[in-house]
């Protein structure tokens, strides 16, 4: 995702996600490799219903990704990692991705 074709909603999507302190170590501990919730759960030493909520809050914005497996011993396992992302922000990204808010998001500062 790049500056010239996200637009406001993504924005504000990304940073909303990311203006959380939970949600900057999940990414920053993924970053290092895809990981499955009980696990992750276990090294953020975070409950894993805390740890859902968040994880669907990035996966909303689109900073990671969740694929459920099967294990060798048949339990059902959903693997997090971090999807590629990068863009400047500054004024000209921001100036560039306003035009694209929706109403809904413009008038309620979302």
């Amino acid at each position: 995702m790049s500056h010239e074709t996200m637009t406001g909603d993504q924005l504000l999507r990304i940073l909303s996600a990311l203006a959380n302190p939970h949600r900057l170590r999940i990414v920053g501990a993924l970053a290092g490799g895809r990981n499955y919730v009980s696990q992750l759960a276990r090294d953020m030493d975070m409950s894993r219903t805390l740890l859902h909520m968040h994880l669907q809050r990035l996966e909303a914005a689109g900073l990671i990704i969740g694929v459920m497996e099967v294990s060798d011993s048949g339990k059902a396992m959903k693997y997090f990692e971090v999807t590629p992302f990068g863009f400047e922000l500054g004024p000209a990204t921001i100036a560039a991705t306003v035009p694209t808010l929706t109403q809904d998001n413009a008038k309620a500062g979302k």
